[in-house]
């Protein structure tokens, strides 16, 4: 009798559960992070409510209203890919930089050749910084880390050439037809200028960031590139990582960061 009683509630756990819980918890942690931020997450929210209703109202096995929830939760698979296509193209996007990075392209995949991975600049580039702070001169500068830029790279011209303190001044000239865009750096080349970064949509960025900071922030949530702006207005130094800006940044702590990921 007491068997009977306490077997209905007896739960076993299996380690293939357990992963499963992880992996469920991992994706849902991703796409929050994806989200957080945007108009989008307040959506997400609404769907996830709703589908814990749906849930209860099987269980409690309501037909009707089970039935009626289910078929908007059928279509709403289609109503999702077409609210949400942006955050599933930045989603997939972000797969495609951040996890499948340059050192595991397909070329490497097929070849022997394993070529030590040079430094950056940083004494260049932080210099560049402090002569474009000086002259107020807008600068953008990305620079690469594990994700591949070469989408972004692809938009501007292709320059590939050492990095030099002149080379960055003179990029980021007023009369340059390339000053405008951002600077891509890969490991101790300029690889490309010019280049179109993608904006955030983050609805909270204070009001008085320009477009160059709203582009720092856009590229550094969709990769894990490291990007420095300088402000045309003030001449201040940021850096956006990881979807965080920090503005009014000293050449000392610029060089302290620059050494922590590069150095």
């Amino acid at each position: 009798m007491m068997e009977n009683l306490i077997s209905p509630f007896f739960i076993t756990v299996r380690v293939l559960d357990i992963i499963d819980i992880l992996l469920v918890a991992f994706l849902m942690y991703q796409l929050y992070h994806l989200m957080k931020g945007t108009v989008a997450i307040n959506i997400f929210v609404a769907i996830f409510v709703l589908y814990l209703f749906w849930l209860v109202v099987k269980a409690l096995n309501m037909q009707l209203m089970s039935t009626l929830l289910g078929q908007v939760m059928g279509v709403g698979v289609i109503a999702l890919i077409i609210v949400f296509q942006q955050e599933i193209r930045r989603f997939l996007l972000m797969i495609g930089t951040r996890y499948m990075t340059r050192r595991f392209s397909l070329e490497n995949l097929f070849s022997w050749n394993i070529e030590a991975a040079h430094k950056v600049q940083i004494k260049a580039i932080v210099n560049a910084c402090i002569a474009l702070s000086e002259t107020r001169t807008g600068a953008l500068i990305a620079i690469t880390r594990n994700s591949s830029l070469q989408t972004y790279a692809e938009t501007g011209e292709i320059i590939n050439a050492n990095t030099t303190e002149r080379l960055i001044e003179s990029i980021f000239f007023k009369n340059n037809p390339l000053h405008d865009g951002g600077l891509i750096i890969a490991e101790d080349k300029i690889y490309s200028a010019g280049c179109i970064f993608p904006l955030t949509e983050n609805p909270d960025v204070p009001a008085h960031l320009g477009l160059r900071h709203r582009a720092a922030l856009g590229l550094s949530e969709q990769t894990d590139a490291f990007v420095i702006v300088v402000s045309e207005e003030t001449g201040s130094i940021s850096f956006a990582m990881n979807g965080e800006l920090k503005e009014n940044v000293d050449p000392k702590d610029l060089t302290n960061r620059l050494n922590v990921l590069f150095g």
